[in-house]
């Protein structure tokens, strides 16, 4: 069976993920997140596209009790061998984050640095992909649990795509989409595609899922902070929260 496009460039990418520069700031990161969150020790926190697991262990050392769920497996054996080692108990599982859901479990959610919200495989919808995501973060909270996303912004993006990108299928404005190679640190080449987005359509989005939107900022990494979004942002952030009571 043919791996997912982003199982194949994860799986490729995990020995290097954290040589990325992104990946500096997850001490600073964990601290803005549990400031927006106020939660007490032992809460239940899901980290949907956790990755190699920096945020879920960062915050397992604060004394939260996390899941963190990833398509890769690479990318968790990775996660698992650093939880070890950093001595935290982290319950790590593979699984589709469009497929991924426990019922009210969850005090809090993150799903951060294009942790499968906004990437696509080259088969997927590229509305019902991301909504899908969102329904399940939903259905995972408790009443009154937060929900913190960052998604690829379409504000910078956008500026740099030229109607020849159009032509040659590189980029979809009907769709907000992008396809391109990626180049995996081994050299392999992986076809994939990635869904941007503006402000406006991050709120429906949220809204018609159910979630009350608290803010909407700049979440590009290093930039993280109650700050309005800006041209040059490369990721969007929205906090959101379920609401304690449905709406009549």
């Amino acid at each position: 069976m043919k791996k997912y496009e982003w199982e194949e460039f994860f799986d490729r990418e995990a020995d290097y993920y954290l040589q990325e520069p992104f990946t500096r700031y997850t001490k600073e990161e964990v601290e803005f997140l549990l400031n927006e969150f106020k939660l007490p020790k032992g809460a239940k926190i899901l980290d949907m596209g956790c990755g190699v697991g920096r945020h879920s262990i960062e915050l397992a050392k604060r004394g939260y009790r996390v899941t963190g769920i990833d398509i890769s497996r690479k990318m968790l054996e990775k996660a698992e061998a650093r939880a070890q080692k950093e001595g935290v108990e982290v319950e790590f599982i593979k699984a589709d984050a469009t497929k991924f859901v426990r019922d009210g479990e969850f005090d809090a959610a993150i799903c951060l640095c294009e942790g499968a919200f906004s990437l696509l495989g080259l088969s997927d919808d590229p509305i019902e992909h991301d909504l899908a995501i969102l329904r399940n973060v939903y259905r995972s909270l408790k009443p009154g649990g937060k929900f913190i996303l960052t998604a690829l912004s379409a504000l910078s993006r956008v500026k740099k795509a030229t109607n020849e990108d159009i032509a040659h299928g590189l980029f979809d404005p009907n769709t907000m989409t992008f396809y391109e190679e990626l180049e995996a640190p081994d050299g392999t080449k992986v076809a994939i595609r990635e869904r941007v987005y503006v402000p406006t359509e991050l709120y429906l989005m949220f809204k018609m899922v159910g979630f009350e939107v608290k803010a909407i900022w700049g979440g590009t990494a290093g930039r993280w902070g109650k700050r309005k979004v800006d041209m040059d942002d490369i990721e969007l952030m929205v906090i959101a929260e379920k609401p304690r009571k449905p709406s009549p």
